[in-house]
């Protein structure tokens, strides 16, 4: 059966391509009325999720202006748990590869000047054993700089070719994991119900307050060591320094996940988030033999506690990089790769149904909505652009003369441009949310580059469709063929420019 699973995201994929191109030939009128309520049902879909992004803005400003540490002093005992803020300790998990000295110190930097008690965090430094001694020499140098400002500082160096393992984030960060149960959590005694973990990317900064709101949310919330907790990813470390392209592309994930906190029902972790100990412990850790274990972990608590499992939207963000390098074409195939990573998350869709087909407590109604909302996901990633700004031809050049010479053929290109030309309030409300989430600028910035930063937004249908739909089918194509075709784990490179 997990076989059959794997296949299913492409065939759906694949058909609805197939088909449009079939149907254009054979039934024209039909694919051309298609096309036009495809294209009504994408402007309504702009507005909505349009919507949803400036109400996520509005929480995010808010929560961003609050002083969250009194407000924990103010909150007392949680009476599920018996603790109150005080008792809280952060696991923080920071796994790296090759990255420079640069910029694991900016992220440990935005630790230290977080407004929280710094004895409450445990830091573990994760370095891999295959960056030989690039990474070992920046960890024993980031150590010696940071041991002294923690409550505990230790780097862990990951053995290269353990059994059952891919080179990659979750293997590492499973042995960071276990490395701080046994050294640490254990031979202190901490109760594992106190310890929140923050595994973040190595580029990832926090915002002054973020571990005041992550305690107050985790003190708050229904069911605390039942839920993960999700902060917004802004990509916008080292924006000033990355081609128009790559910055469309990353605000526009930024964007994705900004609506997705206002969808809490459907919200899944992905990248940097934070969760209870107590839980990691009782799952095992994460995966060792996949890509997407950020997102991976979500449907292992979820399957282990039987549905039991959300994630709560921190509606407060983090910071990390744009994809960038200091060459624009290896920049935009840096991209490409990144987005077929994230686009390998589908490895899910054989967990996930495979894990529903055992499991029998998990209530049917929860299963089949899970099922739709995830299948639903991953086949619009890989096909709508497509739908819309690729295929909507076809049935003009593929329909014959008798189509071509209907009323419908002459007014399809009409209508659909219309259409579009509405649905143009999602890319322009975009265009001014990227402008306003733009970090201190530079000295050079002028008032001309914020019509550039706005400008660039005309080249979202290229990033929906290159960096969108490909490697998102390409993903799926791969997790159907299987074997050699399967995607290992590929780190993002990340670039500072110094000067």
């Amino acid at each position: 059966m997990r076989k059959f699973f794997e296949i299913i995201p492409a065939s759906i994929a694949w058909l609805t391509i197939v088909a449009m191109f079939l149907l254009s030939y054979l039934t024209p009128t039909f694919v051309a009325i298609f096309i036009i309520l495809f294209d009504i049902y994408w402007l309504l879909k702009t507005i909505f999720l349009s919507f949803h992004l400036n109400h996520a803005y509005s929480e995010m400003k808010k929560n961003l202006k609050i002083d969250w540490l009194t407000k924990l002093k103010n909150l007392g005992v949680n009476k599920n748990l018996n603790i109150n803020y005080d008792d809280v300790y952060h696991l923080i998990l920071l796994p790296f590869y090759k990255e420079s000295h640069e910029v694991i110190k900016e992220s440990l930097e935005s630790i230290l000047n977080s407004n929280y008690d710094k004895n409450k965090f445990i830091i573990i430094l994760g370095a891999e054993e295959r960056a030989q001694d690039i990474a070992k020499q920046t960890a024993i140098k980031i150590k010696k700089e940071y041991e002294d400002k923690f409550y505990c500082f230790k780097i862990t160096n990951h053995p290269a070719n353990l059994l059952g393992e891919i080179p990659g984030k979750g293997s590492n960060e499973s042995w960071m994991g276990k490395f701080a149960q046994a050294e640490i959590i254990d031979k202190q005694n901490i109760p594992y119900e106190n310890i929140l973990v923050s595994v973040f990317d190595i580029d990832t900064t926090v915002y002054q307050e973020y571990f005041g709101i992550l305690t107050y949310k985790f003190l708050t919330c229904k069911k605390p060591l039942r839920s993960s907790y999700q902060p917004i990813p802004l990509f916008i470390n080292n924006i000033y320094t990355t081609p128009a392209l790559a910055r469309v592309v990353s605000f526009s994930a930024t964007f994705w996940q900004m609506m997705q906190q206002a969808r809490p029902e459907r919200l899944t972790t992905f990248s940097s988030h934070s969760m209870p100990f107590k839980a990691l412990s009782d799952i095992g850790f994460w995966g060792k033999d996949l890509v997407s274990e950020d997102s991976r972990i979500f449907w292992q608590c979820f399957l282990h506690y039987d549905s039991d499992w959300k994630v709560e939207p921190l509606n407060y963000p983090v910071s990390m990089d744009s994809n960038a390098t200091p060459k624009f074409w290896k920049t935009m195939k840096n991209i490409y790769k990144q987005q077929r990573r994230w686009g390998w998350g589908v490895e899910n869709v054989p967990y996930m149904l495979e894990g529903f087909r055992q499991n029998k407590i998990i209530p049917w109604y929860k299963k089949i909505y899970w099922s739709f909302i995830t299948l639903e996901g991953f086949h619009s990633w890989a096909t709508n652009a497509l739908l819309i700004f690729a295929l909507g031809w076809l049935p003009l050049y593929l329909g014959g003369e008798h189509f071509n010479y209907s009323l419908l053929s002459y007014s399809l290109p009409e209508v659909t441009r219309f259409i579009m030309t509405l649905a143009m309030i999602g890319i322009v409300s975009s265009a001014i949310m990227s402008v306003i989430l733009l970090p201190s600028k530079p000295k050079w910035f002028k008032w001309y580059h914020y019509l550039i930063y706005i400008i660039q937004w005309v080249l979202m249908p290229i990033t929906l469709i290159i960096f969108g739909s490909l490697p998102g089918l390409e993903a799926q194509t791969r997790l159907a063929l299987g074997g050699r075709f399967k995607l290992g784990f590929w780190v993002t490179p990340k670039f500072r420019n110094t000067k």
